[in-house]
């Protein structure tokens, strides 16, 4: 009989959440859901022909048509594709929780490595990747502990800051930016190119690390105690922050963080049944890049979608993507 594996262990401390603030409900709209032939297309991005390209649970990197749905299997990274970004080039650039960072060359579907590795560790759990205007590309790492995609409950029950933001240089260099971040999961560039602005799943928080100007190299809030959880992120046509968020705070989960440690030990050690849940939902925010105010959105709900994990504007249409469903969906802006 095969092995079963085992899920690693956890080290959990004693965390004060962060206060929970109320925004805005955006209006239900109608959306259309689209199928892609596999389960979990965590993020959604376009690139310059307007083709929409998404990573699959099984390893699949699929390209699919927006005007009529079809789909075609591009690449198979072999692990597990999470934040996608198109790059100046047109490669696609991976964050793959198994792999690393990869990047994918559309015509030919050959995939390429480009790190696997920060401050002389194996890189852990690879988020979401962006790239600058000049060619520099930065990504996110949630945390950089043992857990694959299949254990992401782990590092929330840990509650350790160890996720962080990185610089890949042209030379293959990668520099630590941040370290400490709690779950770090969507970055994007701002439409001026002054900032990233980053997401904390855990901290449910959006922040600025500035490119330019006198607080380069330094972190500011955007919008912080979110009332859900913020996933991935990208910047719209009018410069607003578009942010999945992928489950509403779960007050119950979030109360056994500042008690004794060995309560998560043994939430743990339960069948993943009994875990706490994602609830299913359809929700994004758009944040103002300036003052971090809700400009914005959609929260609705719909049997066949839910649990939003990437956002990408295109085409008069706002895509999202979902770790819990076989399909994108879109809604008319």
């Amino acid at each position: 009989m095969p092995t079963k594996l085992r899920k690693p262990p956890i080290d959990p401390v004693r965390w004060r959440p962060p206060p929970v603030d109320a925004l805005p409900d955006p209006p239900a709209r109608p959306v259309t859901i689209v199928p892609v032939g596999g389960m979990g297309p965590e993020d959604v991005v376009v690139d310059a022909e307007g083709q929409l390209w998404t990573g699959l649970v099984d390893g699949r990197i699929v390209r699919i048509s927006p005007d009529d749905g079809e789909y075609s299997v591009v690449a198979d990274t072999g692990g597990r594709p999470l934040g996608l970004h198109v790059a100046r080039d047109g490669r696609v650039l991976i964050c793959d929780c198994d792999r690393g960072l990869l990047a994918l060359d559309p015509s030919s579907g050959v995939l390429s490595t480009l790190a696997t590795s920060v401050d002389g560790r194996p890189l852990g759990f690879c988020s979401n990747v962006t790239e600058t205007a000049d060619g520099t590309i930065y990504f996110t790492e949630s945390t950089s502990a043992d857990f694959g995609f299949e254990n992401f409950l782990g590092p929330f029950l840990e509650a350790r800051g160890r996720g962080g933001l990185f610089r890949l240089d042209a030379d293959g260099t990668v520099t630590t930016l941040v370290s400490g971040l709690y779950f770090t999961n969507g970055v994007t560039v701002t439409a001026d190119g002054s900032a990233l602005v980053f997401a904390e799943t855990m901290g449910r928080r959006l922040s600025k690390y500035w490119l330019t100007g006198p607080l380069a190299g330094t972190v500011t809030p955007l919008a912080v105690h979110l009332p859900g959880m913020p996933d991935n992120i990208s910047t719209g046509s009018d410069g607003r922050i578009w942010t999945a968020m992928v489950t509403p705070v779960n007050t119950a989960a979030e109360s056994l963080m500042p008690r004794a440690p060995w309560l998560r030990k043994l939430v743990w050690r339960l069948p993943a049944r009994l875990h706490p849940k994602i609830a299913p939902e359809i929700w994004v925010i758009g944040f103002d890049p300036d003052s971090g105010s809700a400009v914005g959105g959609i929260r609705t709900t719909h049997p066949d979608f839910g649990a939003v994990t990437g956002v990408v504007e295109s085409g008069g249409r706002l895509w999202m993507s979902t770790i819990e469903f076989p399909a994108l969906a879109y809604y008319e802006l």
